[in-house]
This record gives structure tokens, C-alpha cells and sequence, in this order.
């Protein structure tokens, strides 16, 4: 095989490399679409926008606040927001203050937000006004030492602010009573609407984001992203979408979390170098308030997990309305493994290219793809982007290559690797290895350099010493007709150490006996990948971004 040979397998324009990338940072391009395009549309949030203009000022605003409270060069300030303008106004603020974005998950437990706000050292915290109770009651443990606040009605339409402001936001825990020491992020704006971004060198190789990830442990550790490494991402991803877009600004839609990897660098990044408008959803769980807006705005591009497409493609919405979808022309799934099933369903819906992809926190999103118009393989996530580089070796013996075909460890290379973990050097000598990162997931290359994730090392299935994968018998399940969704897994077991067992979410009105399913599963598996375990329920456990979250099953059948 030869050394990448996916190069030549890339659509029709999408360049084999984008070195050298040019030295600049997010900052930039904001400033050059600002003047560029000033009055056109950088976000959309519930009926109103933001320019490229009024992020540009407000953010400098932001920032020459943030720098009169003592926010200096390097400091880690944590944003705690759904998707919003103020969470880009933010972020985009802390840049030019010199400052490193924290970004932390709304739905942290109190004890989680203690521990990830611990590990970053974080002295400043913006917050959405519905999350300020929660963080005052663990700030004393922390080194927090101001909190700013923001309400999500501030970027509302005038008629929907009114509406929330006599309806919701009593009512929803938005009012709050600040403390003498904290600040309002609309009054800090305002005192400093007419100042300059602070005079302060903002450099590509500079660390912008820490974001939170397992790592090879499990234990929650800051992944230290660099400026440049956003642009990167950025101008990969849209080189690899170009052949869908021929070069032409878009509406992108910005539904996935921001504090995830996925939206933050390898979506709104890429929205960025492209100048496109970017639609925030502050819920994507809202899945008919979705379908509404992609209709509204002619969205033409989503990135979603697996999860989301099974709950668009059963809404009755689209029974009402079948073409609501239609807009879109791309779409990215990531996250967990795309079933085939799924992948047909959507696309029937949309008429646009679903294509999947793969990456980690840890590589900043190095994306890994399949081509939007080239060959798609069932079960395979694609092949590397511009500058990426993928690697199979032993899972035991991490120094030895494996040829095509052979199940090992997954390792990427990219130029925007992380820089590290913060304060953790023996985490990251484990993980970033000679500038390639082990992933901790499972897979192999065939002779094209299509990638197949197998799964995740310490999701592997042991059973009477064989070893299953529970992709695989997902992939199986997930073709039932009666089933929705499903999570397998490996169970204690008395006799065979492990047990394969399943967790099922049936369709609506369907039903579907154990036996039936099983006979269903030894059409396509070796009779010990069967389930031993069948169970129904109403939902699957995930994380934010709507990955099955294996480890929450077993702990239940466990009785944790």
C-alpha cells in the first residue's frame, strides 16, 4: 500500500494539500469580513442577526471591558452558554483580550462544573443568566473570581424579547439578582461600545480553546487547541465540502453544542473562512423548532449526529410537510458511527449529500471524510482531509504497523493537533506520540485508504475469548424495521465473562419480540455476536452531542 492512498480517491478539486497555511488566526478573518461585507448576515438567532459589523464591534467592546477588569494575555476565561450571538461575542472578545476560551457544557452537574473549572484555573466566567445561580453555589471552591452575565432575550427581536420578558423569564429561572462584584455583559458592552479592539498580539501559534475530553483514561482533561489550528480545520473541512458548494457563500447551521470540538472548530470554522451566514440553535433538542428553521432560512448545509437524523426522519412534521428538508445540500454526520439504514432514510428525505465523518477532540477535528461525490463504502467514515494523515498499528505494540485490512489502533497527524493537555505532561506523552495522536479507537485501512472504525478499545466485547465489536451488531439491529435506535454492549457474565447485550428504542405503535429479534441478528452474525441480552426502553443515555453513552448502560444493568 502505498504511504496515503486516499489522495487518489479525493473529488474532483480538493487539493492534496493547503500548506503553507497562512499565519492568521479567526481574528483576521472577522476583521476582513467586517470590512469586506459589513452589513451582511455572520449569525441568525430566533428572527434577528448579527453582522459581520456588529460582531466585530461588539466584540471589541467586550474585550477592552474584559481587559479593564484585569484580563490579561493567557488568561483561561470559561463560557457557559448555549449557542448564541453573546457566546460568539464572547469568545471572540476573549481572543482579542489575549484570553483562552474555556468551553464548558450547560448541563454539567455542580460537582462537574467544580472539577472542570478546577482543572483550567479559570478566574473569570461569562454565563448565561440561567446558569448563575449554579455557578455561584460552587464558585467558593474554584478560582473563580468574577462572574459575567448575559441574558439569552438580549439578541431577541423586539416582539420575542417582550414575550420572554413577561412570560419566561421569571418564571424559567432567567432573572436574576447579580452580586455586588459581578457584571452585566450587555452593560460592560455598552460602557465600552465606542473603543478599539486592546492592543494586544494575538498570534496563530497562541492557545485560543480548552476543551474538555476523556482522553485514553476517562478522567476529564483541558485539550489545549491553538489559533491556528481553528483556521486549519477550517479551511480543510471547506475545502473537502467545496465540490457541493463550487466555492459559493452558504447558510450553515450551527445546531451541535459549540463547546463541542465538532461545532466549535470543525463547522463554525469552516463557516468562517467561507463567510458564510451561520444559523445558532440554543436547543437542538428542539427538533420541530429545527425543521422550522430550516425551512425559514433555506439552510443548505447541517452537521448532525446519528441520533438527530433517526428523530428528524420520524417527526410528523415532515408528514405534513415532506419537503421542509429540502434545502439542504450537505450533510455531516460525526460524533458516533452513522447505521446504514439511517444514512438511506435521510437522504431520501433531503435529496443531499449525507456524507460521515470521523475525528477527536484531541486532533481538533483533523477531519476525516467521505468524499461528498466520490465513492461512499458502507461501514467506512471516509478518508483523511488536506494535511491529515491516518495510521493503523498494533493496539498492543504501538510501534508496528499493520497492513490494509487488519484490525489495530487508529493514530492521526495532522498540523492542528492539540499542543497538549493543560498541566497534564504524562497524559499527553501517552496520547501525542511523535506529533501522531492515539486515538484509543479501533479500526483498520483497506488498499484505497478508506477508514473503518471498528470501535472503541475499551468498548471491545469479550465473549468465551472471542472478541465482538458492538458497531457491528448495532449495525445489524439498526436495520429492524420496528427499531429506532439501539446501544449494545458487554455485560458480566458468569460463564462467558461477557455478554452481548442490547438496548432497543422501538418506532412509535411498533412491537418486537426477543425471539424474533435474535432470529434477526443470525441471519447476518456468528451465533456468539447474538444478543444473550435484550432490553427495551424509552431512550438511550447520550452525551451532549447525542452519542450513545455505553458506559451509562452497562452501569445500569449493574445496578450503579
Amino acid at each position: 500500500m502505498s504511504e496515503r492512498p486516499w489522495l487518489r480517491h479525493y473529488d474532483d478539486g480538493v487539493p492534496h494539500t493547503l500548506a503553507p497555511y497562512p499565519a492568521i488566526t479567526l481574528l483576521d478573518i472577522l476583521r476582513d469580513a467586517a470590512r469586506e461585507h459589513p452589513d451582511e448576515s455572520a449569525f441568525l438567532f430566533m428572527g434577528g442577526s448579527l453582522s459581520w459589523r456588529e460582531l466585530e464591534l461588539k466584540s471589541n467592546a467586550f474585550a477592552s471591558a474584559l481587559r479593564a477588569q484585569g484580563v490579561g494575555k493567557g488568561d483561561r476565561i470559561a463560557v457557559l452558554m448555549p449557542n448564541s450571538p453573546q457566546m460568539i461575542i464572547a469568545e471572540f472578545g476573549i481572543w482579542k483580550a489575549g484570553g483562552i476560551v474555556v468551553l464548558l457544557n450547560p448541563l454539567y452537574t455542580e460537582h462537574e462544573l467544580e472539577c472542570a473549572i478546577r482543572e483550567s484555573e479559570a478566574e473569570t466566567a461569562v454565563v448565561l443568566t440561567l446558569f448563575y445561580d449554579k455557578i455561584n453555589r460552587i464558585r467558593s471552591k474554584t478560582p473563580l473570581k468574577q462572574v459575567i452575565a448575559t441574558s439569552i432575550k438580549e439578541y431577541l427581536p423586539p416582539l420575542k424579547r417582550m414575550l420572554f420578558t413577561a412570560l419566561k423569564e421569571q418564571r424559567d429561572g432567567h432573572r436574576i439578582a447579580l452580586r455586588q462584584d459581578d457584571h452585566a455583559m450587555a452593560g460592560m458592552i455598552e460602557r465600552h461600545a465606542k473603543s478599539s479592539a486592546p492592543e494586544v498580539m494575538v498570534e496563530p501559534h497562541d492557545s485560543a480553546l480548552f476543551l474538555f475530553s476523556g482522553g485514553t483514561t476517562g478522567n476529564p482533561k483541558c485539550v489545549i487547541g491553538r489559533h491556528e489550528a481553528l483556521v486549519m480545520t477550517g479551511m480543510q473541512s471547506n475545502a473537502w465540502f467545496d465540490s457541493a458548494f463550487n466555492k459559493k457563500k452558504i447558510v450553515l447551521m450551527l445546531n451541535l453544542p459549540l463547546f463541542h470540538v465538532f461545532a466549535q472548530v470543525a463547522v463554525m470554522a469552516s463557516g468562517f473562512v467561507r463567510r458564510s451566514s451561520m444559523v445558532l440553535m440554543p436547543d437542538p433538542r428542539d427538533v420541530g423548532a429545527l425543521i422550522a428553521t430550516i425551512k425559514r432560512h433555506k439552510v443548505e448545509m447541517m452537521a448532525g449526529v446519528p441520533t438527530l437524523f433517526n428523530a428528524l426522519a420520524a417527526h410528523p412534521r415532515l408528514r405534513r410537510d415532506p419537503k421542509a428538508l429540502r434545502s439542504l445540500r450537505l450533510i455531516v454526520s460525526g460524533a458516533s458511527s452513522l447505521h446504514l439504514e439511517t444514512r438511506k432514510r435521510f437522504e431520501e428525505l433531503t435529496g443531499g449529500y449525507i456524507i460521515e465523518g470521523y475525528s477527536l477532540t484531541e486532533a481538533m477535528a483533523s477531519p476525516v471524510c467521505s468524499p461528498v461525490r466520490g465513492a461512499k463504502k458502507t461501514g467506512s467514515v471516509g478518508m483523511p482531509a488536506s494535511d491529515v494523515e491516518i495510521r493503523i498499528v498494533d493496539a498492543e505494540k504501538s510501534d508496528e504497523l499493520l497492513p490494509p485490512g487488519e484490525i489495530g489502533e487508529i493514530l492521526v497527524r495532522s498540523p492542528q493537533n492539540m499542543s497538549g493537555y493543560w498541566r497534564n505532561s504524562e497524559e499527553t506523552a501517552t496520547v501525542l506520540r511523535d506529533g501522531w495522536i492515539h486515538t484509543g479507537d479501533l479500526g483498520y485501512l483497506d488498499e484505497e485508504g478508506y477508514l473503518f472504525v471498528v470501535d472503541r478499545k475499551k468498548d471491545v466485547i469479550k465473549v468465551s475469548g472471542f472478541q465482538i465489536w458492538p458497531r457491528e451488531v448495532e449495525e445489524v439491529i439498526a436495520k429492524h424495521p420496528s427499531v429506532l435506535e439501539t446501544g449494545v454492549a458487554g455485560v458480566p457474565d458468569d460463564y462467558q465473562g461477557e455478554a452481548v447485550k442490547a438496548w432497543i428504542v422501538l418506532r412509535d405503535g411498533a412491537s418486537l419480540d426477543p425471539a424474533e429479534l435474535k432470529m434477526w441478528c443470525r441471519k447476518e452474525l456468528a451465533a456468539y455476536k447474538v444478543p444473550k441480552h435484550i432490553e427495551y426502553c424509552d431512550a438511550l443515555p447520550k452525551s451532549a452531542v447525542g452519542k450513545v453513552l455505553r458506559r451509562v448502560l452497562v452501569e445500569r444493568h449493574n445496578g450503579g
